[in-house]
Order: C-alpha cells, then structure tokens, then sequence
C-alpha cells in the first residue's frame, strides 16, 4: 500500500521501516527496527534523493511511483552509497532508463563497483558548492567525507532550508505514523538509540563530523532529512548539539558508568558495592552493566554519554576477561577520547587484568586513570572495607 508522507508543500518522504532486522548491518541489535529514508522534490524538474534497503524494496517502489505519478524523474541524487541506502539505485534506472545520477568523483568509483553495468548511465559528477536547478528549488552540495564514508555528501535545498543529510543526524528505531521528531517524546523514544547509532556508526570520525558541523552553520536549516529516522523541523539546534557534543568527545552529562565482568559473582558483587557506594558519596547517578550480558554497542553508546568510567575485571588466562577485552578493543576501534576510568581487578592468586587493562586504555587520547587501582583476591570481605573505600573516594574526587 502506498505511504509516502508530504514534508513540505512539494517535498516528500518515501521510505518505509523495517522491523523483522534483528541486526543493523548484522552486528548491532535493533529491538525497534529502522527506517530507510529516501525522499523526493517535484518540481519542474523532479529529483529524488538515495534509494533503500532492498528488505523493504516494495514498499520503497510503491512509495516512488505514488509520489511521481505519470511524472518521469529527472535525477537521482546520490548522499551515500552504502547498500542499505543505494540497493534499488538499478532499479530505479531499469524503471526510469532517462534518469541522470548525480553525486561527486567518490560516488561514481563505488557505483561502478556495486553496479558496473550502470557505467554509461547518464551522470552529473558535483563538488563543494556546486548547484542544481530543479525551478523553485536549487540545491547545493556539500561534501562530508568519512562522515562516515569516503563519498558521503549533504546537499541542501535553499528554497526549503532542508539538509539532506545522509547518514548524520540518523538513528536507530523504525518510524510509527509520525515522519516528524517533534510528533515524538524525542528523548525517550530515540534519543539512546540515536547516541548508539552515532558512537557505533560514526563516532570514530570525530573530525570529520567537526568539519562539516562547521560547514552547516552556514547554512539556513530549516529542516533536517536523515536516511535514518525522524525528520527536525523543529528544535534543530538541539540535535545539533548533541553532534556538536558527540563529536568532540564531551560527556553529555555527570553520570558514573560502572562496567563489570564476572565469572562466579564475586566481582559482581564488589561491582554493585563500589557502586552503590559511589551513589551514596557523589550523588550522582550509577549506571551498572554486565559486559558479558550487555551488547558491547550499548556499552560504548553509555560511554560516550558518561565522563567517568569504572571497570571491575577478573583475571583470565593470566589476561583479560574476554567479553571486557573486547569492550575496550572497541572503545580503541572508535578512539575514545576524554574520559575518566578508574580500575578493579579481581584475581584468585595473580591478578593482572588491571595492568592489562591500563596498557590498553593508555592507547587512547586525553584519558585520565584514577589511582589507586582495586584489587580484589577472589572475593570482597570486610578486611578490604579500607581499600574500597579508597577506591570509591578516588572515583568520587576524580
């Protein structure tokens, strides 16, 4: 059934949202799916912009040839060529064989990679603040590569004040009835899984957001049209500062994260004591997460909201807890940046997972590494009620 939604008076959403993925891009868990957002202007040239996921091509195809009617579109505009977005792009030339690709050098190498029989199709190649005549609309381009692909783009609709911004300001989470952030409780419906979205999907590339953050500001954005969740008509400053937060490494707020590995319960245990002590001391709130039962994505997306981090680890193999390892090879991956840690390790008779776990923090930039560290002989008894105390003190002051 068709169910495209009108943005503007000649601007239209004509994505759909997938909620049988369990997985985005068959790592990340998605319990609320995602939406693909591909989005059209008619005018007296038509263009559309990117395409989506083949799961829910038939939707997508419905919602094209709703929204264009007899009308044969003139181009197809190219943000990112990333396959959840890019699939139907042959699809949509086999329907429409006149249509003209527009995107920049980067665009057409990866096209000719997924596509190579679409090399003689007609293109427009675009760079830094090139533009588009559509008749009432013009668009110019914006070049944000490694934001988070080479050949990312944004292009902008003056006319509008509408940035189409490709993978940037996405989240996770399909859309219900409503295309629009403010037809939602933004925070509490999206906010978690846009934050995870951005540490895990685009975090690493910092500077890169930075750069075209401060390319955007001078624009007049009205509007904000994601391939990846709601649409920002409203309050747009607001989701631009947590990108401006997000990409400069700041906590979002003054919560303490603590973090535990546990074979038997015995650091756990020493884990939910620190904590609540913690609590008790700073007046902060704790969040507490299993690492071995917590999806490592969670995990970094909480990091990036919190300023100080606390791990609990037990010895194993003379190494690291395996599931903590991986969370702090990840934390490495996305260069983690501007944050407190402070360290237990826990070892029945040679504990080592504390100076393992320094070694791998100190490959990161500008993190600080509370001492002392808390070591723990197999279980927390009330002979170390001093040490822990000092251990929490630490955290508190740090």
């Amino acid at each position: 059934m068709i169910n495209y939604k009108k943005i503007t008076e000649d601007t239209y959403w004509i994505g759909g949202s997938d909620r049988r993925l369990s997985r985005f891009e068959n790592i990340f868990p998605i319990e609320n799916g995602v939406s693909y957002n591909s989005y059209a202007i008619i005018d007296e040239k038509t263009a559309i912009f990117d395409t989506a996921d083949i799961s829910i091509s038939d939707q997508y195809l419905e919602n094209l040839k709703g929204v264009l009617g007899e009308k044969k579109p003139d181009y197809l505009v190219i943000n990112h060529m990333e396959p959840d977005h890019c699939s139907q792009i042959a699809t949509v030339v086999a329907m429409y064989p006149e249509i003209t690709l527009v995107g920049n050098a980067k665009t057409f190498t990866f096209l000719s990679q997924f596509f190579p029989e679409l090399n003689e199709q007609r293109k427009i190649t675009v760079a830094e603040g090139d533009t588009l005549e559509l008749g009432k609309h013009t668009l110019s381009f914006v070049m944000a590569p490694m934001v988070h692909w080479p050949e990312a783009m944004f292009t902008f609709d003056t006319a509008t004040g509408a940035l189409f911004s490709a993978d940037a300001f996405g989240t996770f989470g399909a859309i219900d009835a409503g295309i629009f952030a403010d037809e939602y409780d933004f925070e509490k419906k999206f906010l978690d899984d846009a934050r995870r979205y951005y540490a895990n999907i685009v975090g690493k590339y910092g500077m890169q957001v930075q750069a075209v953050l401060k390319k955007a500001a001078g624009l007049d954005i009205r509007m904000i049209c994601p391939l990846h969740g709601p649409v920002w008509r409203e309050n747009i400053a607001w989701f631009i500062d947590k990108y401006q937060k997000w990409s400069t490494y700041t906590p979002e707020d003054e919560d303490i994260l603590v973090i535990y590995g546990s074979l038997y319960g015995h650091t756990e245990s020493a884990a939910q004591k620190a904590a609540a002590m913690i609590r008790e001391k700073s007046g902060k709130s704790v969040s507490v997460y299993d690492v071995s039962q917590t999806h490592v994505s969670v995990l970094t997306s909480e990091v990036w909201r919190c300023g100080k981090i606390v791990l609990f680890c037990p010895t194993y193999n003379n190494g690291i807890y395996t599931p903590m390892e991986n969370f702090l090879s990840d934390c490495i991956a996305l260069t983690v940046q501007n944050r407190t840690f402070a360290l237990a390790q826990n070892g029945t008779w040679a504990p080592a997972s504390g100076k393992l776990m320094t070694e791998k923090l100190q490959c990161l930039k500008n993190v600080k590494i509370v001492e002392p560290m808390l070591t723990i002989k197999s279980a927390l008894h009330e002979t170390d009620e001093q040490e822990l105390e000092a251990f929490v003190n630490a955290v508190v002051e740090a």
